[in-house]
């Protein structure tokens, strides 16, 4: 899964709650099928989502959204906050 961001400050604010909050990320590119207006993305486990919607809500952390990779196919779905 993956967080699209529309600037580098809250994609690095999103990174130090989500850490904070133990979840599993990596920093990567934003991926070109996602237009978002900042090139770093976060990526993490499925499994997390519930904690990082909560996180996102709870810290009003602004996000372009919340993708899923498609598997078949490729491409990303975007996934309800």
């Amino acid at each position: 899964m993956l967080i699209a961001f529309d600037s580098t400050q809250q994609a690095l604010r999103a990174e130090m709650l989500l850490e904070y909050a133990e979840v599993d990320i990596d920093i990567r590119p934003t991926p070109k099928e996602i237009t978002a207006g900042c090139a770093l993305s976060i990526e993490f486990p499925e499994d997390a989502l519930h904690t990082v919607k909560e996180v996102i809500v709870q810290e009003n952390v602004e996000v372009r959204g919340v993708f899923r990779l498609l598997e078949a196919g490729g491409g990303y779905e975007q996934v309800d906050l």
